[in-house]
């Protein structure tokens, strides 16, 4: 039907006012409610709508708003947390976002001394091409050049103010292509994307030992995602179910003798990728995404290697000699505050005491997940493949490799999604489901987000139905493809 790739997205974009159109009538032929529509969504992971909490961790909050506790309390208790199933040999930093996590572990870390007499160096980190790579990326310039405008106009806003923004001074990221990895170009918004199921993890380990070797006089760091999903390149597993690659960049880190920061935002803490199998220098936690707490982020790293870090934000001890404290330093601009320190902990606490019954919730919105799915035309219904990652507290519903199937279904880039292009995303918008992540052939669907009650239980009906809206708007987009 289409002679070329980029005629199928010139089409698509004509067509998104007619499929806008079908997607709202969609929503009324599977009985949405007008009361839920804009007020649920297919996952409470999204920064821009963030999931509910729990009665239990809002009540946790509301109990020590108006109590005076100094803020070193909560502190040094999320530490004792995480030291009791890490180990006395980790420690742990609540600080107000993932982003801040990250930002802070990469100028500590990673970034050359400032101070001092002597000329500046320059320090290079090295990460896969992998999804989501301007996060973790994003604190240094790009090498090789070519992938200078990787980022694009990536976000609301493009140059100094935005991504780019975040580089450190004097900070190099090297940039490796995935062994297996595939960088085609497709979307509305015209741009390689990342298509990561097929990724061989001894093979792109040793390419980063390769940029490592090459790179030894200036290196200062590793870094990657902390995921466990195939469609995020980290379907090789061990017998103990941690991703493989991510343990031979830790053998690379350690053999170095350089940190290697985990990007693990969607991710838990205790169930989830654990950092000591890793290899893991510091791993890095969106609270608010999978685990449960209110905004904020959460860094668990070597008790060594958490002096500085904690030195930086203020809360490794005061002048007087102490073990910790709670003041002012470098990144005080982080501080989370004492409503999200007592939520964190709250969270935590039940992600400890309460893991059977978030695997289970898990459990059922795969459940769902796959029977929604498997009404799917034929034509188009055997290029999702379906899983689910504890780690995340999601399910991923990956098509990366549709196209090698003989089944041209769109795939947008990331660029399409923060252009407003990604029909999928801003089609479940139209249908008054809350999107989700669903760029380069990958989507996450995840609780959290009107799905689940107060107690933290599955609301099946509410669940089942955003991902039929989903399935729904999935079958009209293949329709306009010319596939159905």
């Amino acid at each position: 039907m289409f002679k070329n790739k980029y005629h199928l997205y010139r089409h698509l974009k004509q067509s998104m006012p007619k499929i806008f159109e079908e997607a709202k009538k969609a929503a009324d032929e599977i009985g949405i409610p007008q009361e839920w529509r804009g007020k649920f969504g297919l996952t409470g992971a999204i920064s821009g709508c963030h999931g509910l909490i729990t009665k239990e961790v809002d009540e946790a909050i509301s109990k020590v708003a108006r109590e005076v506790i100094p803020n070193k309390v909560f502190a040094d208790e999320i530490r004792d947390i995480v030291k009791d199933y890490y180990g006395d040999d980790y420690d742990a930093l609540l600080v107000s976002t993932c982003e801040a996590a990250l930002w802070l572990s990469f100028d500590v870390l990673v970034s050359p001394p400032f101070t001092g007499r002597g000329d500046k160096y320059r320090s290079r980190y090295i990460i896969p091409y992998e999804r989501h790579l301007h996060h973790h990326g994003g604190y240094g310039r790009p090498i090789p050049p070519q992938y200078k405008d990787i980022f694009a106009d990536r976000g609301c806003t493009a140059g100094e103010l935005g991504f780019y923004g975040k580089r450190l001074e004097n900070v190099d990221v090297v940039i490796v292509p995935m062994a297996g990895g595939r960088y085609p170009v497709h979307g509305i918004k015209y741009h390689p994307v990342i298509l990561l199921s097929g990724v061989d993890a001894q093979g792109t380990a040793d390419k980063i030992k390769e940029y490592a070797e090459r790179y030894a006089d200036t290196l200062a760091g590793f870094s990657s995602l902390g995921y466990d999903t195939v469609g995020y390149g980290y379907g090789e597993k061990d017998k103990d179910g941690t991703p493989i690659l991510q343990k031979k960049i830790g053998e690379l880190a350690q053999y170095y003798n350089v940190p290697y920061i985990v990007d693990n935002a969607w991710g838990v803490p205790f169930i989830g990728t654990d950092p000591r199998k890793t290899g893991a220098w510091v791993m890095t936690y969106s609270m608010d995404k999978a685990a449960g707490a209110p905004t904020c982020g959460l860094i668990i790293g070597r008790e060594d290697v958490m002096v500085p870090i904690r030195r930086a934000m203020g809360t490794h001890g005061d002048r007087s000699g102490t073990w910790s404290s709670y003041g002012k330093a470098a990144y005080v601009t982080f501080d989370p505050g004492k409503e999200s320190l007592a939520g964190a902990i709250a969270a935590l606490k039940a992600l400890r005491q309460k893991a059977d019954k978030y695997k289970a919730g898990i459990d059922k919105l795969y459940e769902i997940t796959v029977e929604e799915f498997s009404k799917l035309d034929s034509k188009i219904k055997h290029i999702f493949k379906i899983s689910k990652s504890y780690n995340s507290g999601a399910v991923e519903i990956n098509y990366d490799d549709c196209w090698e199937k003989g089944v041209p279904f769109p795939i947008f880039s990331i660029e399409d999604m923060y252009a407003g292009t990604n029909i999928l995303q801003s089609g479940t918008d139209v249908m008054g489901i809350i999107q989700t992540v669903a760029y380069d052939a990958n989507i996450f669907v995840s609780l959290g987000l009107g799905t689940t009650d107060e107690n933290g239980d599955v609301i099946e009906e509410k669940a089942r139905l955003a991902v039929r809206g989903l399935v729904r708007l999935i079958e009209i987009v293949a329709k306009y493809s010319g596939l159905i």
